[in-house]
């Protein structure tokens, strides 16, 4: 970004006003020296360590940990002037230089903690301190020589403090010599009693009239104004001053000698307090970034090494802090450019937002590749850019007699010659400032160079070619400004895929512009025009019936699932039931039976104990034995449960639990996969250590490896083939864009918060958000406790606790999720 054209981007995207915020919070000169350093970076290690380390301290910041915040002196200047043999620095400066130390050794010892794991608590800022070694006995060292005034002490040499207790002795014995005097003049009526001592050339004299003067000796150092009286030093405290004087020259030269002999002993440490300083600067400036992020609600996106754009929820710096103090609500930005959409196309009304939406993407990348947090959810995506342009407002230059379509052509020339792959273009109003049909198709021409180039970039236009292009050429997306055409007022969001009307007859007939003049204009515009503003339209309002009828598809086939797998559950219940009231009847049958075999014994032991014939016995015995035997028969032909049914059922039960589906080997690149407790597949294009990149449709998320589920692509498949026929599939690119950290379950009752709760965890979860914030509010302490039991019981939350007391203390539980 060294060319004339990329020079003017921070001026053009706004970004000298963050400059100048970010002056304004730092504490010292040392931090404001590293912001005006603050320079465009293109190497993405760079980048992550400048912005994780405005992260690490905003974290400091919001723990409420104190960290040194004081005496950041600036004495760079002092350790330059200090190099030379026989320079000294002065008291008053090596008091600075004791407290800037202290403040150092403070920064050094605070970046040095290490956590539970042994490494550095903040790595990313532990690296400012990397190579700075400051002697941490200087300030003991300084400290015996200077006192908390900045005055040598006289305890720093025995000849300092022999001097200055002679001089010490000489000034009260001339004080009280002249006291002495001045009171003998009293007593004697040369002077009026309520005369005081002056001070003339640095001494104490007796104010005398004129005519007095003589009756004192002594040296007259000045007269009045009128000349009547003369300020007069009695000749014998004159003798004591003057010796006075030669001790001070004396204890000015033993000082100096100090002075100059501390010097040599700090010579050899220079080097390391410079760096010492250039530390505190980063520390100074970052801190300035981390307030700044504060204030502006900024986070840490994931940055990855590609051209690529990936936000949630964007909101324009500048604009979301004015609205801030307005106590107003911005209304942030969802956008997604790589590979496959690389140029969006924005249209709609005026004063619809586009130039917005333009200066928040040139400032917010601006911005991530300064080193700064940005203003966007913090699990947006960000890539990597070497060149920025940008192309908006008027550039009319009198001096080089360029018109402002002139100055537009050759800021478009720039951008052809530079424009490569890891260029981001920002134009407004492309096409504009010349005949509508000759801007139009030199405005095509440059725009499908540009995509030719594979540059990646988003313009505002009115132009219909333009916003045909999309079509055409793959990679080239329209996107619009919503307008709201009942009450004709902007709505200021942007939506992708489709182009925007600009709606110019209905505002001005909204403002009251006659209807012939109207009339007249539709007629001067032609059918073909108008046909296709109406079109563009008619298709949103189309588009936005279908999305509302795929909403109720997609519930009824959610509603028609579950309805299917009760039935299911309920006929194997009473298919099971059946068999089992059989199996016990039959039993109950056969206990019967061989109670009844009891009583015949019985009663044949009765008739033998009755001497009964034996043929009669024999006879009875033998039907009996028949009649057991037919019994037995009957219950056999009874029907019984089928084992072989029974474990098939089974079987068909277990084939529908999920572990069926899972595929116990490693995950790899290419493998369908879903995220544990979630049932919508995904594809792994990408595997980097413990984290995996995985496809949602047109939604890439990052997830740790041991949270994903590989799944046999047989069981895929049948699954989406059932799915598809009942239900819509998942729209995880709509959730992403309509999720929100933070849910308020105030007004709530218990069972129906428990159920927002699971469907919010269920949501944050499969897209990746680290934290939530669940509102319930404190009053009679009923939703907490009961959010809180609920979610011990949840495996992907790894802990919860209060929000910060500043924050909404016990009101609000924050849900971190992960290992």
């Amino acid at each position: 970004m060294n060319d004339r054209y990329s020079a003017s981007f921070p001026e053009k995207a706004d970004f000298d006003r963050i400059r100048e915020m970010l002056l304004d919070l730092c504490y010292s000169s040392l931090g404001q020296k590293q912001v005006d350093r603050i320079r465009f970076e293109t190497c993405k290690d760079r980048i992550v360590c400048l912005v994780s380390q405005a992260e690490e301290f905003r974290q400091i910041i919001l723990s409420g940990k104190q960290f040194p915040g004081s005496h950041y002196y600036d004495l760079t200047e002092v350790l330059t002037h200090l190099r030379p043999a026989g320079t000294y620095a002065t008291a008053d400066i090596l008091l600075d230089l004791k407290l800037s130390v202290e403040t150092m050794t403070g920064v050094t010892g605070f970046l040095s903690r290490k956590g539970d794991d042994g490494d550095p608590e903040y790595p990313y800022l532990a690296r400012l301190i990397d190579g700075v070694e400051i002697d941490p006995g200087l300030p003991r060292q300084i400290d015996s020589l200077v006192d908390e005034n900045g005055l040598v002490r006289s305890s720093a040499s025995p000849e300092l403090k022999s001097i200055r207790d002679e001089k010490q002795q000489l000034e009260k014995k001339a004080l009280h010599r002249i006291n002495s005097i001045l009171n003998e003049a009293k007593a004697e009526g040369w002077i009026a009693q309520d005369t005081e001592l002056t001070l003339r050339n640095g001494r104490q004299v007796i104010p005398l009239g004129v005519a007095n003067k003589r009756r004192l000796r002594g040296f007259v150092h000045d007269y009045s104004a009128t000349g009547q009286t003369a300020y007069l030093e009695p000749e014998e405290v004159f003798e004591l001053n003057n010796r006075i004087r030669e001790l001070e020259g004396e204890e000015r030269q033993e000082v100096i000698r100090l002075l100059k002999a501390f010097a040599d002993v700090l010579r050899p440490m220079l080097d390391d307090l410079e760096k010492g300083y250039e530390m505190l600067g980063h520390v100074d400036a970052t801190r300035a970034k981390a307030r700044l992020a504060l204030e502006m609600d900024a986070s840490m996106p994931h940055i990855s090494d590609e051209p690529r754009l990936a936000w949630v929820n964007a909101r324009h710096p500048l604009l979301y802090l004015s609205y801030k103090k307005q106590q107003k609500q911005v209304v942030p930005m969802t956008l997604e450019l790589n590979d496959k959409n690389r140029i969006l196309i924005i249209s709609g009304p005026n004063a619809g937002g586009k130039s917005v939406c333009l200066k928040t993407c040139g400032l917010i990348q601006y911005m991530l590749q300064c080193g700064l947090l940005v203003p966007v959810d913090s699990y947006s995506g960000a890539g990597i850019f070497h060149h920025l342009f940008i192309d908006i407002g008027d550039e009319q230059s009198l001096e080089n007699d360029l018109s402002t379509y002139s100055s537009h052509l050759l800021n478009m020339k720039t951008l052809l010659e530079q424009a490569h792959q890891r260029t981001l273009f920002l134009i407004d109003e492309f096409g504009a400032g010349t005949e509508p049909r000759i801007g139009g198709a030199i405005a095509e021409a440059i725009l499908e160079q540009l995509h030719e180039k594979k540059a990646m970039g988003v313009v505002t236009t009115h132009y219909a070619n333009l916003k045909l292009m999309a079509g055409k050429y793959p990679g080239m997306l329209n996107g619009s400004m919503l307008f709201d055409s009942k009450r004709m007022k902007p709505l200021f969001k942007l939506k992708t895929g489709n182009p925007g009307s600009s709606f110019a007859f209905e505002i001005a007939r909204s403002i009251g512009l006659p209807d012939p003049i109207i009339a007249k204009a539709g007629a001067l515009a032609g059918d073909q025009d108008l046909d296709f503003d109406v079109q563009l339209q008619d298709l949103e309002v189309k588009k936005s019936e279908l999305e509302t009828k795929d909403i109720e598809l997609r519930r009824t086939g959610d509603f028609l699932s579950e309805l299917i797998d009760k039935y299911e559950q309920l006929r194997d219940e009473l298919h099971n039931r059946k068999n089992e009231i059989l199996m016990e009847a039959r039993k109950e049958a056969k206990e019967i039976l061989s109670g009844a075999n009891k009583m015949i014994e019985n009663t044949i032991r009765e008739i033998r104990e009755a001497q009964a014939g034996r043929e009669k016995t024999r006879e009875a015995r033998k039907k009996l034995s028949e009649f057991s035997t037919s019994m037995n028969e009957q219950l056999d032909q009874m029907p019984q449960a089928d084992p072989g049914e029974k474990k098939a059922r089974k079987k068909k039960r277990k084939l529908k639990q999920p572990d069926d589906d899972i595929d116990p080997t490693p995950v790899k690149t290419g493998d369908i996969v879903r995220v544990k407790g979630q049932e919508t597949p995904g594809e792994v294009a990408q595997i980097t250590g413990s984290v995996a990149l995985v496809l949602f449709g047109s939604i890439q998320l990052r997830i740790a490896v041991d949270e994903l589920e590989k799944t046999r692509k047989k069981s895929i498949r049948t699954t989406g083939t059932r799915s598809s026929s009942s239900s819509v599939p998942f729209d995880i690119h709509a959730r992403a864009a309509a999720f929100r950290p933070d849910i308020d379950l105030r007004s709530d009752r218990v069972d129906e918060a428990l159920q927002k709760v699971q469907t919010h965890i269920d949501d944050a979860y499969l897209l990746g958000v680290p934290q939530i914030r669940i509102l319930h509010g404190k009053g009679d302490g009923v939703l907490r406790p009961a959010i809180r039991s609920f979610l011990k019981e949840i495996p992907h939350v790894r802990r919860f606790r209060d929000e910060h007391p500043d924050r909404g203390g016990a009101g609000i539980t924050v849900v971190d999720f992960g290992k």
